[in-house]
């Protein structure tokens, strides 16, 4: 039995690296954007149990309050983007889509009244998790190496799933950490059957 070829390493990192840079570089340009439309697309988060809000489900990661927001998600999103796409583009899209959304429909569920949940903290968290989490059940010893070096670099960053500062969307945090251990259950299973 064949099994298909893999990329070599170096085409994997340097499309981790374009795939990743493309992705925040997007992320700037929508704050560019924003800022130059007066803050307007702030408004298109997502508000919590309102039916209008529901689309902010979409568009919340893309939105940032400000460059300080966005610098803040930067370097984080960067890493942890890079060390899935590692695994390949359809391994990141799959993860990023299962966070996204889980943590967007959690975050409509139990946001704060009258509130507006922004950014792409979610997505780092459900990142962040999914790389800790995901050796636990493919059972592959060098994603649990990975999975403790993760925990050792931004292990701290998980108290912010708790509630406690004002302003952070603890929500978005929670439900993204939620997405990404559902993503490292889903995905490690897949891993382990080797599909």
């Amino acid at each position: 039995m064949s099994t298909p070829a893999r990329a070599p390493t170096g085409s994997r990192v340097g499309t981790a690296g374009q795939v990743i840079g493309l992705f925040v570089a997007l992320l700037y340009v929508v704050e560019l954007l924003d800022q130059l439309l007066g803050n307007r697309l702030d408004g298109g988060g997502i508000q919590p149990r309102e039916g209008e809000g529901l689309d902010g489900i979409l568009w919340a990661p893309l939105l940032h309050g400000g460059w300080w927001h966005l610098v803040g998600n930067t370097v984080p999103l960067l890493v942890l983007g890079f060390m899935i796409l590692l695994s390949g583009v359809r391994q990141w899209l799959e993860v990023t889509a299962i966070v996204w959304l889980v943590g967007g429909f959690g975050t409509w569920l139990t946001g704060g009244d009258r509130t507006v949940h922004l950014g792409a903290s979610g997505l780092v968290f459900g990142w962040l998790t999914y790389l800790v989490l995901r050796g636990v059940f493919s059972r592959r010893p060098g994603q649990i190496a990975i999975g403790v070096l993760v925990v050792v670099l931004y292990g701290g960053a998980l108290w912010g799933v708790l509630p406690g500062q004002p302003g952070i969307s603890w929500q978005g945090h929670f439900f993204g950490a939620a997405g990404g251990a559902l993503s490292a259950w889903l995905l490690g299973a897949s891993e382990r059957r080797g599909d």
